[in-house]
């Protein structure tokens, strides 16, 4: 070999090496990953990147786990390990978590462990009980499987890990609850507006309409809006704008449908005359996208005593602007739920001793809402829905709604958010326990009508008075004198995947949902597509259901399906999102007048000086626009004709997924609907990631059988002949090289 060929031989292995350790920087520093997967359930969401990158304190997290446990729990370490380094990867240097070998007390551990069990228990973590299978026995074990989180003064936990299902909605949530407002204001691009319309032409008629103090309003936002920004790191831009004296004021205040009054020329006793004009007032909040109406003056319409103007207290302005911050940087936690027109009852204990809880209140509905939302009551009656809510819950009204109450349900609409209504096409009444025992009758229904109805359905959705019954249904199991028997509850619907809308992101994790006494819903076709208004189909009863109207009996004894086929309704659908710019109900309509407020009127009128009693001008032709919205913003409404969803004994049923997992379809269904509906979308969607239930689709015998038979046997007949075609395919080829050589 010469000289030359060595050292290009050389040559070649030095520039290989030097190629190879370039490639191995590169793959260092340029890290990249993609998750194939169908709902890449091996990447955290956009929503979890965000989080995590955006904190500006340091958190920790520190996970107390068992090691080398059996099944079905050990694969939960391992999970949680890959999700946390996936938040790593994504996380900035305040992000930072770490793994304890915790061994209970039991046998001999090690000094590092007992160090790190007595740590555990400092946090208030302890080992719980689990069933562990190994070598085929199922045996009991004490095991630590918890973590807690850590973030300046702010300490969260979740003492058990059971799975991994919903573990990173859980992770992210918490992680943003603790970051929440602090964290999101200092990461803000912008300011939050802070506009104030108030024109000056309005000072001409203030003294006669009872506005006394309006010219100091302008100085007292400005200081309520300092205050705040000493809470919000400055975030808080306030201006005045006056529509009187500026032209691009007046469009502004006209794209925004502020309060505008309007006056013809007014003239007193003493003969002095105002001219007629017109004046605006009005504040909004604006960020991005965003805006909040903050109510400044407030127009209140009574019987016989006709329309009083009553400017709002600084406190309640200030109140109503630090929840609007809230919902314009998209942390909102409050959701509204109306707490009178004998709605369900947010607590669960009898009104009378030793009756234990109530199953049909929705305690454990407000328990879990309260893990990620705060639910304020809302009373109608009380006063106008508060600012800051997005969402408003009506479940289950049974007292009528006043025509005032309605439009404030409207209204809440027309400002771009949202409702979640569970209504009850009939009113269970129920004997005394004696006379049902005695006379052995049972609850009789009659139709439910609160005034919610013509408010849906001018919206565009009926709920028929109807009960929809189905063969596929919950089964009751129960002991007879001939063992284990199965009754079929036909009232009580099993929605199963096919009837699902797996096309919407944050429906894709619903397999299953049950619940009783579902009314079907009806679309009015016409007033959507007048209004522009989408009606999305969330779910349906199967093709094997029917209607039982008119005389109700729920009796499971006296309930059978239709003899033929041809008798069923069909799938009927039972829950809807309908989301668009929604029409008014009153618009066009004599807006209604509070009731019941004639004493407080008559204060009001004794309140008024007696100078400005006798010479005050006739202000009764004074008119106002843009007090109401006749087209609203985008909003939604998310319907289901039953609100028994809510109920205790209905929201805990389970199923139970991978790993023995315990599913609740029904709590995850609605929280999903409350995140889309709070404009939490993100977080519905992430919840949707892992599927760890997944049921098989219901098929007919004949294609079972089918299927059971080419598992068995079909697949190994395909695997003979595949390899039948290989060996003939090569002995054709054998021999046709054969006979090239004999030629």
């Amino acid at each position: 070999m010469s000289a030359t060929d060595s050292k290009t031989r050389y040559g070649k292995f030095l520039m290989y090496v030097i190629i190879v350790v370039l490639v191995n920087l590169a793959g260092a520093t340029l890290f990249t990953r993609i998750d194939l997967t169908r709902n890449q359930i091996y990447s955290i969401s956009d929503l979890s990147r965000e989080v995590v990158s955006t904190l500006s304190e340091p958190l920790t997290i520190e996970v107390f786990f068992t090691k080398d446990l059996g099944a079905p729990y050990n694969t939960v370490e391992l999970s949680l390990r890959d999700l946390l380094q996936e938040y790593a990867v994504y996380g900035n240097r305040y992000f930072n978590y770490r793994f304890y070998d915790v061994s209970p007390d039991e046998g001999d551990i090690t000094e590092e462990a007992r160090r790190n069990r007595e740590l555990a228990q400092s946090y208030g973590l302890f080992p719980v009980q689990l069933q562990i299978i190994e070598a085929d026995q199922v045996k009991v074990q004490k095991a630590y499987m918890g973590m807690v989180m850590v973030h300046g003064d702010l300490m969260e936990k979740i003492p058990f890990i059971e799975g991994t299902e919903g573990l990173e909605y859980k992770l992210t949530t918490m992680i943003q609850k603790m970051h929440n407002k602090t964290g999101v204001l200092m990461n803000l691009e912008n300011n939050i507006q802070v506009k104030l319309f108030l024109s000056s032409s309005l000072e001409m008629v203030a003294p006669y309409v009872r506005l006394t103090g309006l010219s100091e309003i302008p100085g007292q936002i400005e200081q309520v809006v300092r205050e705040l920004n000493d809470k919000n790191f400055g975030k808080l831009e306030y201006t005045l704008l006056d529509p009187s004296s500026q032209p691009e004021a007046r469009q502004e205040a006209d794209k925004y449908n502020l309060l505008n009054l309007q006056w013809p020329e007014l003239q007193d006793i003493s003969g002095d005359r105002i001219p007629p004009g017109q004046g605006v007032i009005g504040m909004v909040m604006e960020y991005g996208d965003k805006m909040a109406d903050i109510t400044v003056l407030r127009v209140v319409r009574l019987p016989i005593f006709g329309t009083r103007y009553e400017l709002v207290d600084m406190d309640t302005i200030k109140e109503s602007m630090n929840e609007s911050v809230e919902s314009l940087i998209d942390i909102n936690e409050d959701i509204g739920y109306l707490a009178d027109h004998g709605t369900l009852e947010l607590q669960s204990f009898q009104p009378m001793p030793n009756q234990g809880q109530n199953p049909e209140a929705a305690a454990e509905f407000n328990n879990l809402v309260s893990e990620t939302y705060s639910l304020k009551e809302v009373r109608l009656a009380d006063g106008d829905i508060p600012p800051g809510i997005r969402c408003l819950i009506i479940a289950r009204p049974k007292e009528e709604f006043t025509d005032y109450e309605l439009f404030q349900i409207d209204q809440f609409l027309m400002k771009g958010n949202s409702l979640a209504v569970f209504v009850d096409a009939f009113n269970e009444i129920r004997p005394p326990q004696q006379q049902m025992q005695f006379n052995q009758q049972g609850p009789f229904f009659v139709p439910l009508n609160t005034g919610l109805e013509k408010l849906m359905d001018h919206y565009g959705i009926n709920v028929k008075k109807a009960y929809v019954l189905d063969k596929s249904c919950f089964t009751q199991r129960f002991r007879s004198q001939t063992g284990i028997e199965e009754m079929p509850i036909y009232y009580a619907p099993r929605i199963k995947a096919a009837n699902i809308n797996h096309e919407l992101d944050f429906m894709k994790n619903i397999n299953d949902l049950l619940a009783l006494q579902f009314s079907p819903l009806e679309l009015g076709q016409e007033r959507l597509q007048a209004q522009g208004v989408e009606a999305l189909r969330l779910f349906s009863s199967s093709a094997e259901s029917w209607e039982m109207s008119g005389r109700i009996n729920l009796n499971p004894m006296f309930i059978q399906p239709p003899d033929q086929e041809g008798e069923y309704a069909g799938s009927m659908p039972l829950a809807y999102l309908l989301q668009g710019e929604f029409g008014s109900y009153f618009a066009g309509k004599e807006l209604p007048v509070r009731s019941g407020d004639q004493d407080a009127a008559a204060d009001t009128a004794e309140g008024m000086p007696p100078e400005q009693e006798k010479s005050g001008p006739d202000v009764s032709g004074i008119e106002e626009t843009g007090a109401f919205l006749a087209k609203g913003n985008a909003g939604k409404i998310f319907i289901v004709g039953t609100s028994t969803l809510l109920r205790n004994d209905v929201i805990n049923w389970q199923v139970e997924g991978e790993n023995r997992e315990r599913i609740f379809p029904n709590q995850v269904f609605l929280m999903n609907v409350l995140d889309i509906l709070n404009g939490r979308e993100e977080l519905a969607i992430m919840r949707a990631k892992k599927q760890s239930f997944n049921p098989l689709d219901e098929t007919e015998v004949g294609t079972r059988n089918f299927i059971k038979t080419f598992n068995i046997g079909g697949l190994t007949l395909l695997v003979l002949l595949a390899g039948g075609l290989i060996w003939f395919r090569r002995n054709a080829r054998k021999k046709r090289i054969q006979l090239m050589f004999q030629k």
